[in-house]
């Protein structure tokens, strides 16, 4: 049962890592920085599964926002809303914070935009 779980854990991470990369991607935002800051919070996120393998289904909305401190430090907001382009430039949030199924949502208008992982191209539309 434990190598099901450690093999079901690594599984996770890897799909969430490259669900956080579609999304990068999707930003034009997939530079070799961006792709060593997920590389640093996938290796942090492997420590956390690690000690709560039950959470593993969490990790996708969790490397999301790992990533969104870590350019929010460097770069600024991420991912910026494509419904608001005419408004002031706001960055979406992952909903649930902690929960399975994650995806991005505008606060200011309360709408889904996508699960995280199927961001559209950069691109706005009205």
């Amino acid at each position: 049962m434990v190598g099901m779980q450690q093999r079901s854990s690594e599984e996770a991470i890897h799909a969430g890592r490259a669900r956080v990369l579609a999304d990068l991607g999707a930003g034009a935002v997939a530079g070799p920085e961006e792709v060593s800051l997920l590389e640093e919070a996938v290796s942090h996120r492997r420590w956390w599964c690690d000690q709560w393998p039950e959470g593993a289904a969490f990790l996708p909305g969790l490397l999301a926002q790992d990533m969104q401190d870590a350019l929010l430090e460097r770069s600024g907001r991420w991912p910026l809303c494509p419904l608001c382009a005419s408004e002031e430039p706001h960055a979406l949030q992952v909903h649930p914070e902690l929960g399975e199924d994650p995806y991005w949502v505008c606060e200011a208008t309360g709408r889904t935009v996508a699960p995280v992982g199927g961001l559209p191209g950069d691109r706005h539309e009205d």
